[in-house]
């Protein structure tokens, strides 16, 4: 089998100067000491709290067969088995644009305030039907998580599918003028990141940066359900972007959703382009779910997939660990039904979330919401927590948990009498969640990630045990 790299290709490709190395295979490229394969690529990546120098010998006793470093730290270190470069992380960027330039693949770029990782665990899992595909893993979005990703794109891919983040203007720029995809994709603009920016429309055209990468003749997929369509279409004609398919519920979207109905844990929907029909078969629920199949759907035609193919696909798409993912707990007669949600929020995805978990029944018992804090919304916060009280209270939980202190906003606005409990940490209130807790209940848990309400889904599974 063909190695993802050669020494002397990542040698070439990175400008770097071998020490002590021949040349050999490199089968995969890691930044984590911690999950080295044989053979692969250390990157030695100076981050905010750790330096991957600190690591380097441990990657290459746990197998690595070289690590990336850099001219400062070899000059105080020395050492073998090494590619020296003067920085590391530009040195990925490389291997990177030299992954792209050498791949044959059809690539495809997801950005958007929410939804943007269950989009691209769709489009992977209709494209993946087709092809041997590559993805990004779990949020490697950022500044070194795409090129990374992009570094690890295999050879004989036929697929590429790629998450882009951004929390600041200026960020997407440079990550998709790497990825260079041919088709891209924004699945909303909504209030997220607001901390960082003075409006959503400045979102939006923030997230519209994903068309100054766009492969010359590529094809913007853009969700026609939100305020700033408008803006994405500005500044898609201002990147010269000729092709633009729409999706949504919207009554003009090229791919419109119509009717949908759910039975048990399934969803069924209709989707029609023009003259055709797409009756799709989901193991997800939710509005913003049928959108996040929709945009696979579309993708995958714009990508030349036959129908059937992709109809059938999109049944095996599910939801990921931390979006909605639904695990029943205990015995199968009387199970505790644990919705997921614990990895991101903001107003959007909470929206959405509360939307779906207004649709659950427990199979006796009651229903318990945990919601913690929606980070990075800037002095727009408390009303943006405060305008979460119609939805929690159309979720018909009995039983409602608050965590972090930006809660406090939607505390007030429920009344006291309605809330069980707040905390600004987890940690004090995990006991009283999950005493509260019985058989036969159904607990939908919500927030931003550094809320760490993670902790909390991985006790009540401890908790309750196996799911059924």
């Amino acid at each position: 089998m063909t190695p993802l790299w050669t020494v002397a290709e990542a040698v070439a490709a990175t400008g770097g100067r071998p020490e002590t190395l021949s040349d050999g295979p490199l089968g995969s490229v890691s930044i984590d000491s911690r999950e080295i394969e044989p053979d692969a690529l250390f990157v030695a990546i100076r981050g905010d709290a750790r330096d991957g120098h600190d690591f380097v010998t441990a990657a290459l006793e746990a197998g690595a067969a070289a690590a990336l470093v850099s001219e400062d730290w070899f000059r105080a270190h020395g050492g073998e088995k090494l590619i020296v470069v003067p920085d590391p992380l530009e040195a990925l960027r490389a291997l990177g644009r030299a992954a792209r330039a050498r791949s044959k693949a059809t690539i495809v770029a997801v950005t958007g305030s929410a939804g943007k990782t269950t989009t691209k665990e769709a489009i992977r899992t209709v494209l993946a039907a087709a092809g041997p595909t590559h993805y990004s893993i779990k949020s490697f979005n950022n500044h070194w998580g795409v090129p990374l990703m992009l570094a690890r794109l295999p050879r004989e891919a036929a697929y590429g599918v790629f998450e882009i983040g951004m929390n600041h203007a200026g960020e997407i720029t440079p990550l998709v003028q790497l990825v260079r995809p041919h088709i891209a994709v924004i699945t909303n603009v909504a209030a997220a990141h607001l901390e960082f920016f003075r409006s959503v429309t400045e979102i939006a055209e923030a997230k519209a940066e994903i068309f100054l990468g766009l492969e010359a003749g590529g094809t913007a997929v853009l969700n026609t359900d939100h305020d700033y369509v408008h803006v994405l279409f500005a500044r898609a004609r201002e990147a010269r972007v000729e092709n633009i398919v729409t999706y949504g519920y919207d009554a003009e979207a090229d791919y419109r959703i119509g009717a949908s109905e759910t039975a048990a844990s399934r969803t069924f929907a209709r989707v029609t382009h023009g003259k055709e029909t797409y009756d799709l078969n989901l193991g997800v629920r939710g509005r913003h779910m049928i959108a996040n199949a929709t945009a696979a759907l579309a993708v995958a035609r714009v990508a030349g997939l036959e129908r059937n193919l992709v109809v059938d696909a999109l049944e095996t798409f599910t939801a990921a660990e931390g979006r909605g993912e639904t695990t029943r707990l205990g015995p199968e007669a009387d199970p505790l039904l644990l919705v997921d949600e614990s990895y991101n929020a903001n107003v959007a995805s909470m929206t959405a979330a509360m939307e779906v978990f207004a649709t659950v029944a427990p199979s006796r018992g009651k229903k318990v919401l945990v919601l913690g804090d929606m980070l990075e919304l800037g002095p727009q916060g408390p009303d943006l927590h405060r305008s979460l009280k119609t939805a929690v209270l159309q979720t018909g939980a009995v039983r409602i948990f608050l965590v972090g202190a930006a809660m406090e906003a939607l505390r007030d606005a429920l009344g006291a009498e309605r809330v069980a409990g707040h905390a600004r940490r987890i940690e004090d209130l995990m006991e009283p969640i999950l005493q509260s807790l019985a058989l036969g209940d159904a607990i939908m848990v919500k927030g931003s990630k550094g809320v760490r309400l993670a902790a909390l889904v991985d006790k009540i599974k401890q908790r309750f045990g196996g799911a059924v």
